[in-house]
């Protein structure tokens, strides 16, 4: 695991999609085109806005996948995340992209599970852009979490701790209203992409990062899975690495 410790939230934003710009532009020269994965949430903020402004990378080669999904979310909900990433990744980019595999858990999300299951399983993901949990999750693998299953995209109960993030960073008006189920991408369909950039800025994250950047790996720090990954780039601004010994 490669780790770039920035003085703030902006600045590793940028630095890690520079990366991972760097990743997708190789991809496309190598093969023509590439394929990625995006995450949500507040911690993808800095990056997406940066990883759109990013020149020279032709979109329209560039296949999405979506990490994961509220179950029973409309995508007119403030925190569905199909509409955070039109809203910050998708319709701010200069070309139409090849394709995004949207995640839709509305109605029937272990068929959707199947669907997104079979069209990932056809390609060869270059990068992920990913982030990590309050409580050491990725994606929405909360510990303690399922290292081995191999299904590309699981239905998963989301944790107290989950949840309680999710209000605390405003995308819910109360814990109640935090659904208890999500679409998750799996801990193995994420570990298989060639390059994980995975991004944690604030202070709140700093435990889980000490955890998951040096404590042992353990289902129960879901994030420390990272450590074993081949090309791991964790990127960090100074209050997310304050507590890395």
């Amino acid at each position: 695991m490669e780790i770039t410790i920035s003085d703030n939230k902006i600045e590793s934003g940028k630095q890690a999609a520079k990366r991972g710009a760097e990743l997708v532009r190789a991809a496309i020269a190598a093969r023509g085109n590439s394929t990625i994965i995006v995450a949500t949430g507040a911690s993808q903020f800095e990056i997406l806005e940066a990883l759109v402004a990013e020149p020279d990378i032709d979109w329209s080669v560039v296949t999405c996948f979506h990490l994961d999904e509220y179950v029973s979310i409309p995508i007119t909900h403030r925190a569905s995340f199909r509409r955070y990433l039109w809203e910050r990744f998708v319709s701010k980019l200069p070309l139409p992209l090849k394709a995004f595999h949207y995640l839709d858990a509305e109605v029937d999300p272990e068929l959707e599970c199947a669907r997104v299951g079979e069209l990932i399983a056809q390609e060869s993901v270059d990068v992920a852009f990913i982030g990590i949990g309050e409580n050491g999750h990725v994606a929405f693998n909360d510990p303690p979490a399922d290292f081995e299953i191999k299904k590309p995209y699981i239905v998963v109960d989301l944790d107290e701790a989950c949840r309680q993030q999710q209000l605390g960073e405003g995308w819910f008006p109360s814990f109640e209203a935090v659904p208890t189920q999500a679409v998750s991408m799996t801990v193995q369909q994420i570990m298989k992409t060639a390059s994980i950039i995975c991004t944690a800025p604030d202070e709140r994250k700093a435990e889980a990062v000490a955890n998951a950047s040096q404590g042992p790996v353990t289902a129960d720090v879901p994030a420390s899975i990272l450590q074993t990954h081949g090309d791991c780039h964790l990127y960090l601004d100074e209050p997310a690495a304050s507590k890395r010994s």
